[in-house]
């Protein structure tokens, strides 16, 4: 059974490298036969948050909200790729994703942090990690850390140098963790409705 995947991306800078790495989960992914999908933040371009796409009455949401409700809905699970800006994920990833609750819950949830430096983005993924368990996600133990993100991947976002070979021997792990979750949280909500 193919999974359906969506990877959620949310630089708005104009020279943005951590599309790069969306590029490359989607990629790896599809390789594997899931159906993943990009969802760039940038493209998306929902408003600074105003209301929430529940506060909003039946049918009135925003075209571009009410699409990626549907696309969250209608997803087995989640892979979040996020930089770091001052140890903290990208406003735009934030923003993004708070326009949301109930669409997530009971879903797993991956996080590929990334940096221009060494860290690799990882102070920002923790973060993540916390609001995405805060917003109903299971989140996965398998991460995906690349920095710098200039030297693991090239423009098309194929891995270069040893940062690149680092970020190949790592994203099995982290897919195949990914997909035991899918699998579990799949059978689970087949076999039990969510107690809420």
């Amino acid at each position: 059974m193919s999974d359906r995947i969506l990877v959620f991306y949310g630089s708005y800078r104009s020279d943005r490298m951590g599309v790069r790495l969306a590029d490359y989960v989607v990629a790896g992914l599809r390789a594997r036969g899931d159906d993943a999908e990009l969802v760039d933040a940038k493209v998306v371009d929902l408003p600074m948050l105003d209301r929430m796409y529940k506060e909003y009455p039946k049918g009135t949401a925003p075209a571009a909200m009410e699409a990626l409700a549907e696309k969250i809905r209608a997803a087995d699970a989640f892979v979040f790729v996020t930089g770091e800006y001052n140890w903290g994920p990208q406003p735009g990833l934030k923003n993004l994703t708070d326009h949301f609750l109930e669409e997530w819950f009971w879903r797993p949830a991956a996080i590929a942090s990334y940096s221009a430096g060494r860290f690799s983005g990882v102070r920002s993924g923790t973060v993540w990690h916390s609001i995405l368990s805060e917003m109903g996600m299971v989140v996965v133990s398998s991460t995906l850390a690349v920095g710098p993100i200039s030297q693991a991947l090239d423009a098309a976002g194929k891995p270069t140098g040893s940062a690149g070979e680092s970020l190949e021997r790592s994203f099995g792990r982290f897919a195949d963790d990914l997909a035991w979750w899918t699998e579990a949280a799949r059978a689970q909500r087949e076999r039990k409705a969510p107690p809420y």
